[in-house]
Formats: C-alpha cells, sequence, structure tokens
C-alpha cells in the first residue's frame, strides 16, 4: 500500500511540458508571419544631410544611386532603362509600399528625377528621398 501511494507521489510531480512547447511554436509562428522584412538597396550611401528628415513606415522598396551614379536596387546593380521593369515586378508584392531613393549627395540630381519620372510613370503611390536629420 505504500509502494502505491509513492508512486503517485511521482506520478504527480511531473510536469507535461507539450502545452509549453505548443505555444512557444505558435508564438514563433505569429513572430514570423507579423515580422517586417525590409529590402535593402544594396550599397551604402552618404545622404545628404536635412532639417526637415522625417522616418517613413512601410517602406517596401529602397533604391540607391551611389557617388558614381550607379543604381541598385535588392543588392544588385540596376542600369536606368532596367528600374521601371524592376520597380513594377516588385510593386506587385507591396502595392501600398512607399519607395525611398537614398541618393548619395555626390550622385546627380538628373539620375534622381528620372527614377522618379519612371516612378511616377508605373504609379507607385509615395516616392520619398532618404536624408540624415540634422542636428
Amino acid at each position: 500500500m505504500r509502494q502505491k501511494a509513492q508512486r503517485e507521489v511521482e506520478e504527480e510531480a511531473e510536469i507535461n511540458m507539450t502545452p509549453m512547447l505548443d505555444i512557444v511554436f505558435i508564438m514563433l509562428i505569429f513572430f514570423i508571419v507579423t515580422a517586417v522584412f525590409v529590402k535593402e538597396a544594396g550599397k551604402e550611401i552618404t545622404r545628404p544631410d536635412a532639417l526637415t528628415a522625417t522616418s517613413v513606415k512601410r517602406v517596401s522598396m529602397l533604391i540607391a544611386i551611389t557617388d558614381n551614379n550607379e543604381i541598385w536596387i535588392n543588392k544588385s546593380e540596376t542600369k536606368l532603362r532596367d528600374v521601371r521593369a524592376v520597380v513594377e515586378k516588385l510593386k506587385k508584392e507591396n502595392p501600398q509600399g512607399a519607395v525611398v531613393i537614398q541618393a548619395d549627395k555626390d550622385s546627380q540630381s538628373g539620375i534622381v528625377v528620372d527614377i522618379m519620372d519612371q516612378l511616377n510613370a508605373i504609379g507607385v503611390p509615395s516616392v520619398h528621398i532618404a536624408a540624415e536629420e540634422d542636428n
């Protein structure tokens, strides 16, 4: 009789970890699904300073223009004539996302204007130019 009571006490002392693991995996899936994945342009840019710089939410695409006037989208160099096709493809993934142009302060403004024209032609809802906040 005493052994039976001792076994029952030992069985009650075990903790079932299955429900806790289920919750952890559900939380992991939730965080993966709700995470915002930012696409990077692929090049480090020295942005110009601006007194009125503000942050932009829901950025779906970054276009970088280097000091050598190279255009980078999604970590690959893109020619000016191909920007429209690449942006149209990426716009299908996130039609409401904003596009941010990261133009190096030593790049030519004409390239920025040409890219903005192409973005407006395909109906990108929001185009911004990246700048460093001037303190």
